[in-house]
């Protein structure tokens, strides 16, 4: 019985009958795979910030999941990508794998949200299946399936930049404070930060007419020649926010150039930041 409050006087709906109730959708395959939960997450909240909120680009409002095969060994990969921004990571397993994908699928940002939501509240072990347009996640006698988005996900693999030749080594925590101080005197509408390398050094800096200027300097292993490059300090911060490691390695090459920021210790977590015009 459906029950609502009018003012101080209680109205009782008409009851809705079962059959007008949605029929829970059935799956007939068996092919499940045990996913170490805390891998998923983790692959989870590395990518899904990059997914891409433009409704007229369907394809990419979700995460691209696949699996390889790596010198024998199974390898799973997330990427997902807004046109600005991608993030792609790699973990292995080497429990048994059926073939739940012999083909990349496209998650949709919901369907994750509630994964990691099982994940959060469940201490039993994921499984997880395609069939169809859906994706089966099954914990315990928890049952959850997500429609996957049709469509053709993009070729990733050209917007990840190749032999990048100036690297920068930096302390997470550094940089990450540094942006979030100079971004609030950034402007409100394309939230740009200026990055500058010289030897030792990073500049970082942000200019509002409104406002004002903003500027810090810190310490980082560069020696290369100078830079000087545009970000959106947004996209910045929520790659760094991924991170749970203390240092990284940002990838530049000239002024146009996208660059690359990777955790110091994990090669198979790579993000790509498009530049701004300064």
């Amino acid at each position: 019985i459906g029950v609502r409050l009018v003012g101080s006087e209680m109205c009782i709906r008409d009851r809705i009958s079962p059959e007008e109730y949605p029929v829970f959708p059935t799956f007939k395959t068996n092919d499940f795979i045990e996913v170490n939960p805390d891998v998923l997450l983790d692959m989870i909240e590395r990518t899904i910030y990059s997914v891409s909120n433009d409704e007229t680009r369907y394809h990419l409002n979700g995460v691209y999941f696949e699996k390889n095969t790596v010198e024998g060994r199974t390898q799973f990969r997330m990427v997902a990508t807004d046109g600005h921004r991608l993030s792609l990571v790699d973990r292995f397993t080497d429990g048994i794998t059926a073939n739940i994908i012999n083909a990349g699928v496209i998650i949709p940002r919901k369907g994750l949200a509630e994964i990691k939501k099982i994940i959060d509240f469940s201490e039993e072990p994921i499984q997880m299946a395609v069939e169809g347009s859906q994706l089966i996640i099954k914990a315990g006698s928890t049952v959850l399936m997500v429609r996957l988005i049709e469509g053709k996900y993009p070729n990733y693999q050209q917007l990840i930049p190749k032999g990048l030749k100036k690297t920068a080594s930096i302390n997470r925590e550094s940089l990450l404070s540094s942006i979030r101080r100079v971004s609030l005197l950034s402007n409100q509408k394309s939230k740009g930060v200026t990055i500058s390398l010289a030897n030792g050094k990073m500049e970082i800096s942000s200019n509002n007419p409104e406002l004002g200027d903003a500027k810090e300097e810190i310490d980082v292993d560069y020696s290369g020649e100078e830079l000087k490059i545009g970000f959106n300090a947004k996209y910045i911060l929520d790659i760094l926010n991924s991170f749970h490691e203390d240092n990284l390695n940002l990838e530049l090459d000239s002024q146009l150039s996208p660059g690359l920021i990777r955790p110091a210790n994990d090669n198979d977590y790579t993000c790509v930041v498009m530049p701004m015009r300064i």
